[in-house]
């Protein structure tokens, strides 16, 4: 049997409000000691003037209280008076070179400034060994590499205008980068930081400071175990977002614990930042507050190792895992839960399963990934409420057929039922199975339905409608008046090296719904949920409205003309051949129609006709 429980390697030792004792610096290290009485350098007092490789008493970047909306976009929450930017010590490091740290600081930052010309001199490289810090700013981010070099002087010199070329892609080589950050063996390192809304230049509604996260860097940045040594922990305590980088982030290993308010991670440059995963553990419980996303990159997501947790917040639409650009998966154990995590690309060399469900999942459910076989290959237990799971490992294997359960029942894939939500009680005298008094047919009599739209023959349903032929599936049992789930078996095949997007491989028997397909178009074309539906019988909370929304923003879907979509009705070959028609216009790709049937489709047949599109 093979199997793999993801454990938080983070012991309450990890959140100790007293630092560890540092090691005796290194060859070649400036070894800097905190405290709120009085910070030393390699054993002497720090200077409190320029000049030095070190020195305290800088003024440290923050939203000043009193301003207005001329001087930028911060809140009331986010603005701060110069009595509390003052109680803070700032540490400021203005040369290049290894600086081992240790101590307490309660109030007070790290910030690391090698100059205006750092960002393009390969020399301005600083490697910060955190060796039992407690650090907390509640002014700004608590850890700042502010200059440093910038090592894709590629990307520098395009955004400068220097060069007229720039190819951004999912792999990125950050061993040169200036900001870098080693977690020495064994040691338990605490940073709870703040963040800096955004600033205007003067006269001007550009920016001139915005720095969302607790442990920043504006430049690419690495973190890494200190020798390669993984026993070294960092926790990332944050009031906005948790560790973030304006352009490239690797993480080479450690233990790292992110608790946020809003994104665990974020890379910001649109389109470009590369966030890399090659080692350690990660666990992220991010979107505290009222959003966030896990990992959250503007550009690309590529995990080759290590062991991944992330959560999102389980209220809005976010996911686990978020990236503009690809999500390449090819090595590690990862571990993503959310309301909307992204799909994952099909280049990966690593087994995943992507897992949508109708009903929220809660906190405390266990999910089991099992083979063939009924042996466990995958144990987790859910955090936080969501309605979207990405499981990847290296147990999961290329061919082999798997079957979901969550607390010991096997699972439907997304859009077959799991009853209506909790609290969610039908209409007054309202009967399953029954359209309500007055309700128009469908299509509503006189309708002209789109060209090539010819609704089926008996479509419109009596009172009373007949189950599906084959539905529900063997074994199964259909959404009863009270709402009961769907529990019917449906096992997951990866059929090749990655489930094809989104995990339309996985669809169960039965009659495929309007809403099933217009919900994979949506996933097939990656793309964002809106939303709200433009239906009126698309009910916010169903599992499928944002997708849904999507479909009719972007003209895939029509619905009757008069605001109604039917979501629960057959989807027949020919208003699937109608989205498609659509959908590929809207990418810009070709697609000559088949001449399909007025059938209704089985999910089979749904789901062959998308993988012939995708093709």
């Amino acid at each position: 049997m093979r199997k793999q429980i993801f454990a938080l390697l983070l012991s309450g030792a990890l959140l100790a409000g007293t630092a560890d004792s540092a090691l005796a610096a290194g060859p070649g290290e400036t070894e800097i000691i905190l405290s709120d009485s009085g910070v030393t350098v390699d054993g002497a007092p720090a200077p409190t003037q320029p000049g030095g490789a070190v020195y305290v008493g800088g003024e440290i970047i923050y939203y000043h209280d009193g301003t207005g909306s001329a001087y930028g976009e911060g809140t009331q929450e986010e603005q701060h008076s110069a009595a509390q930017a003052g109680a803070h010590t700032v540490v400021t490091i203005a040369r290049p070179g290894t600086y081992r740290l240790s101590g307490v600081l309660s109030q007070g930052q790290i910030f690391v400034d090698l100059g205006d010309t750092a960002k393009t001199d390969p020399e301005a490289v600083v490697t910060l060994i955190l060796d039992g810090v407690d650090i907390t700013c509640t002014v700004a981010p608590a850890v700042f590499f502010y200059q440093v070099y910038e090592c894709d002087q590629d990307w520098t010199a395009y955004d400068s205008g220097e060069s007229g070329d720039y190819t951004p892609t999912g792999t990125v080589d950050t061993s040169a980068a200036g900001a870098n950050v080693l977690l020495a063996a064994g040691s338990t390192n605490t940073v709870t930081g703040s963040h800096v809304a955004r600033i205007y230049k003067e006269g001007t509604t550009k920016k001139l400071h915005k720095y969302d996260g607790a442990f920043y860097s504006r430049m690419s940045m690495n973190i890494g175990g200190e020798n390669g040594d993984d026993s070294g922990a960092l926790s990332i305590v944050a009031d906005n977002e948790g560790l973030d980088s304006e352009l490239h982030l690797t993480l080479n290993g450690g233990t790292v614990s992110i608790q946020s308010q809003d994104d665990g991670i974020n890379t910001n440059e649109d389109g470009v930042s590369v966030t890399t995963i090659n080692g350690g553990a990660l666990s992220i419980s991010a979107g505290l507050g009222d959003e966030g996303d896990g990992i959250d990159s503007n550009g690309f997501l590529t995990i080759n190792g290590g062991a991944v947790w992330a959560t999102s917040n389980e209220r809005s639409g976010d996911g686990g895992i978020d990236a503009d650009a690809d999500i390449t998966l090819n090595g590690g154990t990862v571990y993503a839960f959310g309301n909307r995590n992204d799909s994952v690309s099909r280049s990966s060399e690593q087994g995943v399963l992507e897992l949508s469900f109708a009903a929220p999942l809660a906190a405390g459910d266990v999910l089991q990934v099992l083979d063939a076989q009924g042996a466990e290959v995958l144990q987790c237990t859910v955090q936080r409420a969501c309605r979207s799971v990405t499981l990847s490992s290296p147990a999961l294997e290329e061919g082999q057929t798997y079957s979901i359960l969550c607390n010991g029942a096997q699972q439907q894939y997304t859009g077959l039922g799991g009853g209506r939500p909790e609290g969610m009680e039908p209409p007054e005298g309202f009967t399953p199975g029954q359209r309500p008094e007055g309700a128009p047919d469908v299509p509503p009599e006189g309708m002209t339905p789109p060209e090539g739209m010819t609704p089926p023959e008996g479509m419109t349903p009596p009172e009373g409608m007949d189950r599906p032929e084959g539905f529900p599936p063997e074994g199964g049992e259909f959404p009863g008046p009270e709402g009961q789930s769907v529990a019917g078996s449906t096992d997951f095949s990866l059929t090749e090296t990655v489930s094809s997007f989104s995990g339309l491989s996985d669809f169960p028997e039965g009659t495929a719904t309007r809403a099933q397909a217009a919900a994979a178009l949506a996933r097939l074309a990656e793309a964002e949920p809106a939303e709200s539906s433009a239906f009126s019988d698309v009910a916010p909370e169903a599992w499928y409205s944002g997708l849904v929304g999507w479909a009719a923003e972007a003209g895939i879907v029509q619905g009757d003309g008069q605001g109604r979509f039917f979501p629960d009705s057959p989807i027949t070959g020919t208003h699937l051949e109608l989205m498609l028609t659509r959908l590929a216009a809207h990418t810009g790709r070709d697609y000559t129609p088949a001449n399909a049937s007025d059938a209704p489709l089985t999910c089979g047949e749904l789901e062959q006709l998308l993988t012939e599109y995708a093709q």
